[in-house]
């Protein structure tokens, strides 16, 4: 199973899109505080309603709140600022993919901190970014074909 780590998400059709993609992959969901909207929003129920009873999701006030309860665990920071691209990574089963908010991305020194483990996605030069749903699918999926899609049908 992989993890999909949301930092201060404020759009709830992504949230909702990303729920989704995160039900039917059988991955996790991890929503970091404060959210930009609420959990029982129609937006972001409307986006993946029907397969909201099938999602893991826990919520935290911090990413190091996270990061402490898998102390282990590898996480992976995506950005448009980073060097590595995502199919450079061998992902493994367990792996966090963390995602930033809408409109700052990550913060900047959490990925000078952890710029071995950041990742982009190859875009058209000048190009500001992918919706943040979308991107969450592209890297997700990437890591599931690795482990050639676990259980999946």
């Amino acid at each position: 199973m992989f993890h999909i780590v949301m930092v201060e998400p404020e759009i709830p059709q992504n949230t909702g899109n990303v729920a989704r993609t995160c039900s039917v992959t059988g991955s996790a969901l991890h929503l970091i505080r404060p959210l930009g909207f609420s959990v029982d929003d129609k937006h972001l129920k409307r986006a993946g309603l029907d397969y909201w009873h099938t999602l893991n999701i826990s919520y935290f006030d911090s990413l190091r709140e996270l990061q402490d309860l898998y102390p282990d665990a590898r996480f992976f920071y995506a950005s448009t600022h980073a060097q590595n691209r995502y199919t450079d990574v061998a992902f493994r089963d367990g792996d966090f993919l963390v995602f930033g908010k809408e409109t700052a991305g990550l913060p900047k020194d959490l990925l000078a901190q952890n710029a071995d483990h950041a990742i982009r996605i190859p875009m058209g030069e000048g190009q500001r970014s992918l919706n943040l749903s979308n991107s969450v699918a592209i890297v997700l999926y990437e890591a599931l074909r690795q482990n050639n899609f676990f259980d999946l049908v």
